[in-house]
Formats: structure tokens, C-alpha cells, sequence
């Protein structure tokens, strides 16, 4: 099992303080030329199939590292080989290296991409910009076989913008030794707790772990009547900074990739924190005293699906993809590879994964799906808010995520000769 795709998307949003800024400034530029709905249709846009043809030969895809494997990284790891030699189609992959440079990829007119794997703090940017179009499920042999609940995240007004295609929670975990089971997010966000583990507590390094600070603050301070952690105003977006400034003294690591908090509960530096299924589960499987729980608030968590680009110049090769990706085959390899949860639970029947995995990653597991709040991606909009306020975006996120984290890499204005 390798650390890959979901693993990565989910704890590197964007790779340092550097790099998020870098993204909170592109994203900007970009969305201020914009509505807040997106405008209008990109030009020479696609819509949605109602029946299918012969594959067209090629498939231009959009993902982040990891999520498609040809055999490159390890010869025995490839489902597009097989895919290319039974379709016909073949995959051209553009490999982005950070969420925004996805999006930007795909907002750009003079790329005509067929698919993109994203993640969901970029698919619900690009549905509201009309930079994907909804696909016909219809066409999608075993799309019925997919988890009820990751299928409904992407529709709006009962158009499906998405196939799921891998998925995962955000835990507590803990060193079964050191730390009575906690009970919430406070035992990591309220100053008094997290105190007493101090310099041993982990962080995952992205802005939207601001939905777990705000789940926190749903609890703690109902005045702020907090109703979705995803979706905030500025001044709920504001207290969960506050939140986040004050846990930073105590936090020893933002990690970035996996392996980085496994080493550090591994090695006795961490004790508490913010872990995925994966880590929990290489750490408990290497004897380590660790377990990971669902908050008394709930988990937060994220789906990776395949969306069709508003360009796409071979429709039929996509479809044909989306099939491919959500049969029980592939999402086994994929699962395995990355080391997260697939979306297809058939991938679980038989001998496809070895024991204990599924149970591991909660596959199929209804009580755990009911816990967890999937993300979305932050928008201007209010989702469902009858009092019309405003919320915040992406960009805002970001740039709340490293002031309170990551201080030191904010530029100060230069003072005035």
C-alpha cells in the first residue's frame, strides 16, 4: 500500500505556506473576473451524452499525483494498460501538482481536457463555473453499485456532476498509552486540553481542517449558530482562525504527507491528532498502540469523483473510463494503491482485498457514513442560509489557514520611507 492520490489530496491541499499562497493569490486573479455562479458557458462547451458511440481513440485527462497508475511507479500496479488495450483509447494524462493548478487547468480555454479527478474543494468550483458538464448515469455500467451517499455529494437540481471514485474520513487518533479516549474536537482545539499534550499533537496541513475547528466551535459556542463547517461567514471563518492561532503553540507538526505523522507516533513525537484510516491502520498493523475515533460532533470527510470537462473532445473514450474506474477491479487496485476507501464496495466481495481491510477503512459501514460531514468546496453562497449571509470562499480559507498556522510565512507590508 502506497501512499498515492486520496491519501495525498486530502492532507496536501497545498504543499506548504509557500505554495498556499502562491494558490490564495491565483485563485483570486481568476475569480475576480467572475460571478459568483461562474458566468456563463465556456466556449465550444459539451453536454451532457444521451447515448454513446465508438471510443475516439484518445482520453486527455486532469489528476493529481497518484491517481491513475500505468505501470511507471510499480510494474505490477496499472489499470491503464488495460483499459488502453480494451478500448482503444488512449489515456494522455496532465498530472497537477497542487488542487488550484487542477482547477486552473481545467478553467483554461485553450485546453480541451475529457476528465479530471478531483477532489472537493475543486469540483464544486468547477460545477459552479461551468467547467464540467453532468453526466448521464445511465451510461455507466455498475454506477448503481457505487455507495448511495457518495453518489448523491456532486448532484445539484438532479443532475449528477460526478462518479465517485475514492473516499475518506478525517479521525482523532490517539496513543492508546498516553491518552484517554477523547471524547470530541475539544481535545484538541480547547487551549486546556491541548495543552497537556503539548508539542505531541499533529495537525494535517490544509485549510480545510478549518471544518474541524468549526465543528468545535458549533459546540462550544452555539451563539455563533454554525450550521454547516463548510460553509461559514466571515465572522464564524474568523473564530475558527482564533481557534487555530491558539492551538498552534501546542501543535508539533502540520504533516503534510502521511508518512510524516505515521514517524512521528511511530517515534513517540506525536501522541494525538488529526490521522486518516491509513495511518491508523499501517501503525495498528505495525503493533502500535494507537486507535482512531469518530468525534462526539462528527468526522469530517472527502470524495475524489471523475468529472467530464466542458471541452471534451472524446466523450465516448470518457464514458467508457467512468465505467472502467467504478468496476470492482479497479477499484480494488486503487484502494490498495492509495491506501483509502473505494467507492464501489464490491471491491470488498471475494478475495480482492486481503482481510480486515475494508473493516479497516469502514467500507459499507452505514453507521460510519452517517457521521461523517463530506467537504465541499467553500463558496461565496450561503448553501440552504434562509438569513441570505454571505459566506467564504476558498481563497478566504486559505488565507485564514496560514495566518493562523503558518504566521511566519505571511509578508508583513513594508513601512514607508
Amino acid at each position: 500500500m502506497r501512499r498515492t492520490a486520496t491519501a495525498r489530496v486530502t492532507t496536501t491541499r497545498a504543499r506548504a505556506a509557500g505554495a498556499l499562497l502562491a494558490a490564495a493569490a491565483l485563485a483570486a486573479g481568476v475569480l475576480a473576473g467572475c460571478s459568483d455562479d461562474g458566468g456563463g458557458e465556456p466556449v465550444g462547451v459539451a453536454k451532457a451524452a444521451t447515448t454513446l458511440g465508438p471510443g475516439e481513440g484518445m482520453l486527455n485527462l486532469v489528476a493529481l499525483p497518484g491517481s491513475i497508475e500505468s505501470g511507471g511507479t510499480d510494474p505490477r500496479v496499472d489499470w491503464v494498460t488495460p483499459f488502453q488495450e480494451r478500448t482503444g483509447c488512449k489515456v494522455g494524462l496532465k498530472v497537477a501538482r497542487t488542487p488550484e493548478e487542477m482547477a486552473g487547468l481545467m478553467r483554461d480555454p485553450d485546453r480541451r481536457y475529457d476528465g479530471v479527478a478531483a477532489p472537493p474543494e475543486v469540483a464544486g468550483r468547477l460545477i459552479a463555473e461551468n467547467q464540467v458538464v453532468p453526466v448521464n448515469t445511465d451510461l455507466v455500467d455498475g454506477y448503481k453499485k457505487l455507495e448511495p451517499k457518495l453518489r448523491g455529494l456532486l448532484e445539484r437540481d438532479g443532475k449528477h456532476y460526478g462518479i465517485p471514485y475514492v473516499w475518506g474520513s478525517n479521525l482523532l487518533m490517539y496513543d492508546t498509552r498516553t491518552v484517554p479516549p477523547p471524547a470530541g474536537w475539544a481535545a484538541i482545539f480547547d487551549p486546556a486540553q491541548a495543552r497537556r499534550y503539548s508539542g505531541r499533537i499533529v495537525m494535517r496541513d490544509s485549510p480545510l481542517a478549518i471544518a474541524e475547528a468549526a465543528l468545535y466551535l458549533k459546540g462550544s459556542e452555539r451563539k455563533l449558530k454554525i450550521r454547516d463547517p463548510y460553509s461559514l461567514t466571515p465572522g464564524q471563518l474568523a473564530a475558527a482562525g482564533r481557534v487555530l492561532a491558539k492551538q498552534r503553540p501546542h501543535v508539533g507538526e502540520y504533516w503534510d504527507l502521511p508518512a510524516d505523522a505515521i514517524s512521528a507516533f511511530a517515534g513517540g513525537r506525536a501522541v494525538l491528532g488529526q490521522a486518516l484510516p491509513y495511518q491508523v491502520d499501517v501503525l495498528s498493523r505495525a503493533g502500535r498502540a494507537v486507535r482512531g475515533v469518530v468525534p462526539a460532533e462528527g468526522a469530517t470527510g472527502w470524495m475524489d469523483a471523475w468529472m467530464i470537462g466542458a471541452r471534451a473532445q472524446h466523450p465516448n473514450c470518457m464514458y467508457q473510463w467512468l465505467q472502467w474506474t467504478a468496476s470492482p477491479d479497479v477499484q480494488q487496485q486503487v484502494a490498495e494503491w492509495t491506501g483509502v476507501a473505494p467507492a464501489n464496495p464490491q471491491a470488498c466481495s471475494g478475495d480482492r482485498l486481503r482481510s480486515g481491510f475494508c473493516a479497516a477503512y469502514h467500507v459499507g459501514d452505514r453507521g460510519h457514513l452517517d457521521k461523517i460531514i463530506f467537504a465541499h468546496a467553500p463558496a461565496k453562497r450561503c448553501g440552504g442560509d434562509s438569513d441570505g449571509n454571505d459566506c467564504t470562499d476558498y481563497t478566504e480559507w486559505t488565507r485564514v489557514w496560514i495566518e493562523a498556522t503558518h504566521p511566519q510565512s505571511v509578508k508583513k507590508p513594508q513601512a514607508k520611507p
